[in-house]
């Protein structure tokens, strides 16, 4: 696509820094660029040290020092003429010669609107672009390996896989309605019932897979729940190697929920201390077991200590264990925040419960489009019935889903919502 105005943003976190980068792209880029240097620019691909002007109500001011890189279209991030600007950091800097890219006829550019404008360039797919966002946004290693394979295009790779095979099997299937059944390969029916099977398998494996993601994107919730006293504040901190929440042995301590990011085995994990399950007459007190049992219901994981006889509303995997074992020994995984045993068995524990939460089918209906596609399309081919009409209808509906799922169309609502979630500069 060809966009008529130019924009403008810094790229980069703000605050203190070495160096910060201000990106312009669009037709106009060069030109705006021209204006800030006063000079020719340096050649495609190269990069100079250069003055950098704003000019405002014709006076010109030498604002910063900056490395000017220079990308000819279609050769840049964007698809568009681009240069950037690596000035020096901070808060004034940056916000300067962003301003000098205004004076110079840019705009300020949309939240997200370098990556939306890469994709409608066609420089990647809506799936990559997703993973843009996945990989900015990323909380653990694990979760940067996945998004960065999807930046790579293996996502998307593999949803044009799924739906192709499915394709392919339903237009053989078709085709074998319209011949007369003796001319049909020996064990036919069989191979092809096998094939079914491993499309099957496959899309289930790509659902699991879209679930992590989901996971990676989004954090899993741990919560520890159980009564006054029973070491929780002192397991989080253990957990996160900080004093983060308050210990005392005072009942009723924690009021609020207290919250905090773990890296899991990879997961990325907010694991949530929360208030003593009991009866009180305290109304604040009150409102934080309300709010503790509310939120056991909506985790991914409850940690329960010993003497919380209570089930969480939702459908969480529950890890029970017995705190300070440095002083006695109880059911379930004996823990100790003062001494550390048992610590790296809970970790593995809340790890082995979130890939069993991958590997769950209870997230199909959580408003994610992919996974649901994924999700309908093996469940049209679980099993399959051996009459090739009523199987050739589920093909169809089948390779229908995965079609969605490879997404061929994009609707503005859906655009709009990816790219709003993006920062500024990207």
């Amino acid at each position: 696509m060809t966009f008529s105005d130019t924009i403008a943003a810094v790229c980069t976190a703000k605050g203190p820094g070495a160096i910060s980068i201000v990106r312009v792209s669009g037709p106009d880029a060069f030109s705006v660029a021209r204006k800030m240097v006063f000079r020719d620019l340096p050649q495609p691909g190269a990069f100079r040290l250069a003055k950098v002007y704003c000019t405002d109500g014709g006076e010109r001011r030498h604002i910063d020092d900056a490395l000017v890189l220079v990308f000819k279209a279609p050769h840049s991030y964007t698809g568009e003429d681009t240069v950037e600007f690596q000035c020096h950091g901070g808060h004034v800097t940056p916000a300067r010669v962003l301003a000098a890219a205004f004076a110079a006829g840019a705009r300020e550019a949309r939240k997200g609107e370098f990556t939306e404008r890469a994709f409608l360039n066609g420089r990647m797919s809506f799936d990559q672009a997703e993973a843009v966002l996945d990989l900015v946004n990323a909380r653990t290693a694990r979760a940067a390996d996945d998004a960065l394979e999807g930046v790579k295009g293996a996502r998307g790779a593999e949803l044009k896989r799924l739906y192709g095979d499915a394709v392919a099997l339903s237009a053989e299937l078709e085709h074998s309605l319209d011949i007369d059944e003796s001319e049909l390969p020996p064990q036919f029916a069989a191979a092809l019932m096998e094939r079914v099977s491993r499309l099957r398998a496959d899309t289930l494996a790509a659902a699991k897979r879209e679930r992590a993601r989901r996971i990676f994107r989004e954090g899993a919730v741990v919560v520890l729940s159980g009564p006054p006293n029973a070491g929780k504040s002192s397991l989080m901190n253990a957990l996160l190697g900080e004093e983060r929440a308050i210990v005392s042995d005072t009942p009723g301590t924690t009021r609020d929920a207290i919250e905090a990011w773990l890296d899991v085995g990879g997961w990325p994990v907010r694991i949530v201390d929360t208030a003593g399950l009991r009866g009180t007459g305290d109304l604040v007190e009150r409102e934080g077991v309300r709010r503790a049992r509310e939120m056991a219901g909506k985790a991914d994981v409850v940690v329960a200590f010993d003497g919380n006889g209570e089930s969480p509303d939702g459908d969480a995997e529950v890890v029970r264990i017995h705190a300070k074992c440095d002083i006695s020994r109880g059911e379930g995984l004996n823990v100790s925040a003062k001494t550390g045993e048992g610590i790296d068995a809970l970790v593995r524990k809340i790890g082995e419960a979130l890939e069993r939460r991958a590997d769950s089918r209870q997230s199909a209906e959580s408003g994610d489009g992919t996974l649901a596609a994924f999700e309908m399309a093996a469940a049209a081919l679980e099993n399959p019935p051996q009459e090739l009409v009523p199987l050739a209808n589920r093909l169809r509906d089948a390779a229908s889903h995965l079609g969605i799922a490879a997404g061929a169309i994009y609707s503005d609502d859906l655009l709009d919502n990816l790219f709003s979630r993006f920062c500024v500069g990207k």
